[in-house]
């Protein structure tokens, strides 16, 4: 994309602010690149990154999500360029095991959110969605007369069952998934490269909600955690992704199990077509039928909200000659 030149507030030059309608749609950006002990600057409408070893250049308008781990520094103009391009950034700790987030939306539409936030405040509409989840890892199989505690324990069995499959397969060593945030080390290979997998891909998810303008902590199976629905989401994808990835790369024995998990959920997540299909998944979730499609310039309005019709143009006085 080329890059235009404008002037911010005050005398500080920065990119001219991309219109929605010109950003590449999500599915179609690159998932995330990883980076550590290094400088984040901007140049143009791409960010730059520098270390001992030089410096590289990557079109922000591409970029999914951009992870961030120890030893990184960010500038403010980098962090506009990446806010103006609907990417979203994640702050890892050592090892990828802590995880902070920050986006904004690749759409100016609320539509989405507000389907997400009306059927997760309804009892009966959460629970549909929750079933929906659950029956999207059990194909051929109907799922609709369980009860959650019931799906749970089927759904913990598959799990189970996952494991104790991959450890016969890649004579990868397993008792049970248990590791300690703040003592990473202390944990087994497996458990370590389990949890970098995943860290992969709830930054992807996450980037994806918040690119779709749906709320990360509106969650219909997990709930109360600022990212409930980004759980929601990449359990859907576990066993058939960062799981399988965990127990290969520790077959492998790699000196450092975070970043050789990093490069091979890398490989998967373009093979799987992660994004493509989260933004299929998500919208088929949330019964998005016929909403208008992300970037569209008929979405790109602001309403007022009316108890009786719904919404009222906003953008005019409203009074007595109006007949209110």
């Amino acid at each position: 994309m080329t890059a235009k030149e404008g002037v911010a507030t005050g005398s500080v030059p920065s990119a001219t602010p991309t219109e929605v309608a010109d950003l590449a749609r999500v599915e179609d950006r690159i998932s995330f690149l990883y980076f550590e002990r290094c400088s984040v600057s901007q140049a143009d409408n791409s960010i730059t990154v520098t270390d001992d070893r030089g410096t590289i250049r990557i079109p922000a308008a591409t970029l999914s999500v951009l992870l961030l781990g120890p030893g990184t520094k960010i500038s403010h103009k980098a962090m506009v360029a990446i806010g103006e391009n609907g990417s979203t950034v994640v702050w890892v700790g050592e090892r990828g095991v802590r995880m902070y987030a920050a986006g904004r939306p690749l759409t100016h539409s609320s539509s989405l959110l507000q389907r997400q936030a009306a059927l997760v405040s309804n009892r009966r509409s959460r629970l549909a969605v929750a079933r929906a989840m659950y029956q999207m890892r059990f194909p051929g199989e109907d799922t609709g007369g369980l009860t959650m505690q019931q799906l749970r324990g089927r759904e913990g069995a598959r799990i189970r069952n996952v494991y104790r499959r991959l450890s016969k397969e890649t004579g990868v060593a397993w008792d049970r998934r248990a590791y300690d945030p703040d003592a990473y080390e202390d944990g087994t290979e497996i458990n370590k490269a389990l949890s970098a997998a995943h860290t992969c891909l709830y930054g992807v998810v996450h980037a994806v909600i918040v690119a779709l303008g749906c709320s990360p902590g509106l969650g219909f199976v997990h709930t109360g955690h600022e990212r409930s629905f980004v759980y929601d989401i990449a359990d859907l994808y576990k066993a058939e992704l960062s799981i399988p990835v965990a127990f290969r790369t520790v077959a492998e024995e790699p000196v450092d199990i975070g970043s050789a998990v990093r490069h091979a959920m890398r490989n998967v997540l373009y093979d799987f077509s992660l994004m493509d299909r989260a933004v299929r998944d998500i919208k088929a979730l949330l019964n998005d039928d016929g909403m208008a499609d992300l970037g569209g310039p008929e979405e790109n309005h602001v309403g007022l909200w009316d108890e009786k019709v719904g919404e009222v143009a906003a953008g005019r006085q409203y009074g007595p000659d109006d007949g209110e």
